[in-house]
């Protein structure tokens, strides 16, 4: 988790109440962050990765002002209109296909305030943009920079300036090889015939995202009053969100924030966009999950402690928070606003004797021989994009779709785990072979015939990366595997879409279907860039036990 060492002097002044150190001790904790210390001038919080809105001392200072009842409720922001432009080139479809940007005015910046903005940058780099490989951000001075700015793609030799700390030019090749920052970053750009840039108007090149900025137009100063933000990557709503953070911290900073429009080939879209999203709740499942009796105007009054506000039995939820996705995050909050200490402990009115569950307890067994054999567990979440369990492993597979989803990356239950394996080699491309893998997880088929039309399967996955990579390897692994658990297996010969034909076969236990076994297609390989060669073995554990074979 992300530690920020945020200016004391300057929560306190947005805060704008003296409060102790005590009292800060406190309350920092109470909203979910833990405090590491307070010093004369710094307050040092660890951040948890679901509330990255957090990682500045606006951000903090917003929060704490709520949850100290100094303003309650949703804070408003004003957008002002422009004419400002960014255009979006249809080259960069292929390597970071959308951007989503802003223009901040009237800031009044000193060498504190810019090492706040940096950091901010740096903590959602390394939180909420993952390392750059969600998202990239880039923060301009706008007295240096000729409007309307172009989002294009060139290729890598076509590629020249100055990057930030270096002495000369350098092309889009030189800078991801030879440049700290390029060696570091360079992998997100591997093998892309293509580059992406923002350039404006006098053909100066304002940066090459996700990597870095230019000399000439990229660093801002002390005589900085107004910068361009742009944040650059694969999913919209996740490049908007981003933006309402840190648009919204340098509101706080004192800044007057102006809309950008953006103008894609095929459509016209402005950004920010600070609209609360509105979310129905339910008191009932309030009050049954944290065992309470609130009333509806008590629940309105926790709710505006955390930032919220509540009208219409609707929650209006700010721009900037990303950790919004079922009712039971409100429960949280709710929790928080009213205070863990305030909750009744009860002794359960059931006896029961706990036992571990029999599916646990064949897991660990699989783990341990699986980690005999040198390969590494991984854990891999249930919703994910319809893109990875479809599009890029070749398939048509009846999926169950999210009706609420927030991103396309996570957009549907998964139907099997393959797929979230390679997604992690496609991610580790740039550490060293080999990467054999294996995970467990939950997966989700349709189904009629239950109350939820959904049935859950408990799954294994495990997957082999290195040049020597193929049937015979794998199934080494499947004859140890069932060795070492006492089971007796089959092969039959079956075609799959992602696996290569003739080095395919279903696994079957006393003829009951219960897993596949092959080689990875090249095809898949490649939607997944992906260049050495991956064999994989998926198996039913619920059919397994459920069936006692």
């Amino acid at each position: 988790m992300p530690t920020v060492n945020l200016n004391k002097k300057e929560v306190l002044k947005l805060l704008e109440r003296k409060i102790s150190d005590e009292e800060l001790k406190e309350k920092i904790p109470m909203l979910g962050t833990d405090l590491e210390e307070i010093t004369k001038d710094e307050i040092k919080v660890e951040i948890f990765p679901n509330r990255p809105d957090l990682l500045s001392e606006q951000g903090l200072a917003r929060a704490l002002s709520s949850f100290l009842e100094i303003k309650t409720g949703l804070k408003q922001y004003t957008i002002n209109k422009s004419d400002y432009q960014v255009i979006i080139k249809d080259s960069v479809s292929k390597v970071r296909p959308y951007t989503a940007c802003a223009v901040i005015k009237n800031l009044k910046l000193n060498d504190e305030k810019i090492k706040q903005i940096i950091q901010i940058q740096e903590k959602l780099h390394t939180t909420y943009c993952r390392n750059r490989k969600k998202a990239a951000i880039g923060i301009y001075p706008l007295e240096n920079i000729k409007l309307p700015i172009t989002y294009e793609a060139r290729k890598p030799k076509d590629i020249l300036f100055q990057p930030l700390d270096f002495p000369g030019k350098m092309t889009g090749e030189q800078i991801v090889t030879r440049h700290k920052i390029g060696k570091e970053y360079g992998h997100l750009l591997k093998d892309k015939p293509l580059y992406p840039i923002f350039i404006d108007s006098n053909n100066e090149i304002l940066s090459l995202p996700p990597i870095i900025n230019s000399e000439n137009t990229g660093r801002i100063t002390e005589k900085t009053k107004d910068v361009f933000i742009e944040f650059s990557g694969f999913d919209f709503e996740v490049l908007s969100l981003g933006l309402n953070m840190i648009v919204t911290a340098l509101a706080d900073m004192g800044g007057e924030i102006y809309e950008m429009n953006l103008i894609y080939p095929d459509k016209k879209l402005k950004t920010p966009n600070l609209e609360p999203s509105k979310y129905k709740i339910d008191l009932n499942y309030i009050n049954k999950i944290l065992g309470l009796v609130l009333k509806e105007n008590e629940v309105k009054i926790l709710l505006e402690k955390m930032g919220y506000d509540y009208k219409n039995k609707q929650v209006l939820v700010p721009a900037y928070r990303a950790d919004i996705m079922h009712q039971i995050d409100f429960v949280e909050d709710i929790a928080i606003a009213y205070g863990y200490y305030n909750f009744k402990e009860e002794i359960p009115k059931v006896a029961t004797i706990a036992k571990e569950n029999k599916l646990e307890i064949f897991k660990n067994k699989i783990a341990d021989i699986l980690i005999g054999l040198n390969l590494l567990e991984v854990h891999t979440y249930n919703i994910v994009s319809e893109d990875d369990q479809n599009k890029k492993m070749n398939c048509s597979l009846e999926l169950v779709k999210l009706s609420n989803a927030l991103s396309s990356e996570y957009n549907v239950l998964r139907s099997w785990i393959t797929p979230s394996l390679i997604r992690i080699l496609e991610e580790n491309k740039h550490h060293e072979y080999p990467q054999n893998l294996f995970g467990f997880g939950r997966i989700f088929q349709k189904d009629n015939s239950t109350e939820t039309k959904v049935k859950e399967y408990e799954r294994l996955s495990i997957i082999l990366c290195e040049k020597d990579s193929n049937f015979t390897k794998i199934k080494q692994i499947l004859e140890e595997l069932t060795y070492a658990l006492d089971l007796k297996y089959t092969l039959e010969k079956i075609k799959h879409p992602s696996l290569i034909e003739g080095r395919t076969a279903r696994i079957k236990i006393n003829n009951k279907k219960i897993g596949y076994i092959g080689e990875v297609h090249p095809l898949v390989l490649n939607n997944f860039k992906i260049e050495l060669p991956v064999s994989i073995i998926e198996l039913n554990l619920s059919e397994i036990l459920n069936n006692d074979l």
